[in-house]
């Protein structure tokens, strides 16, 4: 039989490369993997991997990608058959590093919403917060169940080329990408049983069972089943799938804004047997839609009179609104002093080193060295509007320096991060090849505790030599294994 052959595959230099070493060969912990796959003709290899693409299709994973037209474009969510695998010595670094940034920035955002102790001592502008878009006046004086804002959070991480994880950025409003997660450790694990079966690897199945048992933890009533509901704004949505995934996971109802109505400062669900009453809405909407009578007037997406009853304790909200502010990518350049004021702690997982271009001499040093850095917008998300400038033209460089002179407080600029790289099928080639992967981490945090999903979600950059690993930019996902017995 034909093998698949891995003595071709192409390393890229400067970056490592998380499954061969160029001289030893193949790591110890994908061995086995690897070995499975040898075992396999090419045609074998390619029948599976269109099997797995069948299995997306008919199960609707998908997500939508939207052009200048701002007319969405459903496609199957690209996903590679070989896992990345993770030791866990280091995933439990990871965690705590997770865990110990999430509790620092929680108790950020409820200081800047209230005694502001950390403006006072001057560790973080004024200015910087409020002129950010996502910050929300409305939250001054008020502190949610329990002193939560931050309920789930995505975490984005990098390895750079010294071995190193380090923080990409936070995302604390509505992070997406964990119903990809369980749907590709699904298929993986029907597709290869037998590897299972040989391995300790961490599950990632009881994520809705964590995320019911964190709503409940944290419902305005404390009755034994609280009604919780998802608010999504509806099937043109790019990540409608995951919202009715983790609704039908978890049992409960997928709603719209105009399937709850308040009355008398409580929020209520219509349904056939009449009104019931709604405890906690995890809300797939952005803040400026929530609610018509606070945000935007035009809004058809939210639930008017909704705000009013939040602020009573009549109805919580997952995740609170005004979280963004701290997810400015500016913001997130001070989250090490974020830790070390509220924790006493030096930051477990370092940031990717940061230039606030609001800040004179960031934007002195920027403009200096504009053509080796990566230039990005601090509010934009999925790898829009991100500059690697090395790779632009003079004239290109030109028009990216007149923005951030124009509007400094728009931008920050980081160091090209040597992202490492990961074996990677290539279906237009039948080959493996290097491709460039982040790690986006999931914590849900509780009245009581922190609990992050082993592994998170693994992106891979499927465009050779790019370092963007969005879908929305042509990216896909891995399985992501965290194995108990390494």
């Amino acid at each position: 039989m034909e093998q698949i052959i891995f003595d071709n595959y192409n390393f890229r230099p400067n970056f490592i490369d998380e499954v061969m070493c160029p001289k030893e060969g193949v790591k110890s912990l994908y061995k086995d993997i690897l070995n499975t796959f040898e075992s396999l003709g090419p045609l074998d290899f390619q029948r599976l991997n269109d099997s797995i693409k069948l299995s997306f299709l008919n199960l609707g994973i998908t997500y939508a990608v939207y052009g200048e037209d701002n007319v969405g474009v459903e496609k199957i969510f690209p996903f590679d058959l070989i896992p990345r695998i993770i030791s866990l010595k280091e995933w439990e670094i990871i965690e705590k590093g997770v865990i110990q940034r999430n509790n620092a920035i929680n108790l950020f955002i409820n200081d800047v919403y209230n005694k502001q102790s950390i403006i006072k001592d001057k560790i973080v502008p004024l200015d910087l917060i409020e002129s950010s878009k996502n910050f929300i006046p409305q939250m001054r004086g008020f502190t949610p169940i329990q002193g939560i804002h931050t309920h789930i959070s995505g975490t984005d991480l990098i390895r750079h080329s010294d071995g190193k994880f380090y923080v990409l950025e936070d995302n604390l409003r509505n992070p997406s990408g964990v119903s990809y997660v369980m749907m590709n450790r699904k298929i993986m694990h029907r597709s290869f049983t037998s590897i299972y079966k040989s391995k300790e690897i961490l599950p990632v199945s009881d994520y809705s069972d964590e995320l019911l048992k964190m709503m409940h933890s944290v419902a305005v009533t404390k009755v034994e089943n609280p009604n919780c509901v998802l608010l999504t704004p509806g099937q043109f949505n790019s990540a409608y799938y995951e919202h009715s995934f983790l609704a039908q996971e978890m049992g409960i109802e997928l709603v719209q804004g105009d399937d709850l109505f308040v009355d008398n400062d409580f929020v209520y669900m219509k349904t056939t047997a009449g009104p019931i009453r709604v405890d906690v809405i995890y809300r797939r909407i952005d803040d400026h839609f929530l609610d018509p009578e606070i945000f935007n007037k035009e809004s058809l997406l939210g639930v008017s009179g909704l705000m009013n009853c939040y602020f009573k304790g009549n109805v919580n909200i997952i995740n609170a609104p005004g979280n963004g502010f701290a997810d400015d990518k500016a913001i997130c350049a001070y989250v090490p002093k974020i830790i070390k004021y509220y924790l006493g702690e030096d930051p477990i997982i370092d940031n990717v080193p940061t230039y606030i271009c609001r800040d004179p001499k960031d934007l002195q040093y920027v403009l200096e060295n504009l053509a080796k850095l990566v230039i990005k917008p601090v509010d934009m998300a999925g790898g829009y509007g991100v500059m690697i400038c090395d790779q632009l033209s003079e004239e290109e460089l030109g028009v990216v320096r007149a923005n951030v002179m124009e509007n400094p407080r728009q931008y920050i600029a980081q160091p090209k991060m040597y992202l490492s790289t990961h074996m990677t099928y290539i279906e237009e080639e039948k080959k493996f090849a290097a491709r460039h992967i982040d790690l986006r981490t999931f914590a849900l945090m509780s009245g009581e505790d922190t609990y992050v999903l082993p592994g998170g979600l693994t992106r891979v950059a499927l465009k050779e030599n790019s370092l963007i690993v969005n879908s929305s930019q042509g990216g896909g996902s891995k399985d992501t294994w965290v194995l108990k017995n390494s």
